[in-house]
């Protein structure tokens, strides 16, 4: 599915969904998670649904952009080993 790119907190998928510049290695549009919305997380994220795209998105509203890897570690359900696997 996707990685979330550790220099940059971005996600990649092939789904389509607000791309930033630039592929991934694999060829892939990246998708900020910054940016994206909750259905576009949730088909890039692998092991992320609907649910906990909405809370991605609902603690980026409340607290703003996602800065560091520990950022994303804080959204309800998104623990490390989540985040660990969606790495790119």
């Amino acid at each position: 599915k996707a990685a979330v790119n550790k220099e940059n907190v971005q996600a990649s998928s092939s789904a389509k969904a607000e791309a930033v510049p630039g592929e991934a290695d694999n060829g892939a549009t990246k998708v900020s998670i910054n940016r994206a919305s909750a259905e576009q997380l949730a088909q890039a994220l692998n092991g992320v649904g609907l649910k906990k795209a909405q809370a991605i998105v609902s603690y980026r509203e409340e607290y703003g952009p996602f800065k560091t890897l520990d950022d994303l570690k804080q959204v309800p359900g998104m623990g490390s080993a989540l985040v660990e696997r969606n790495l790119a």
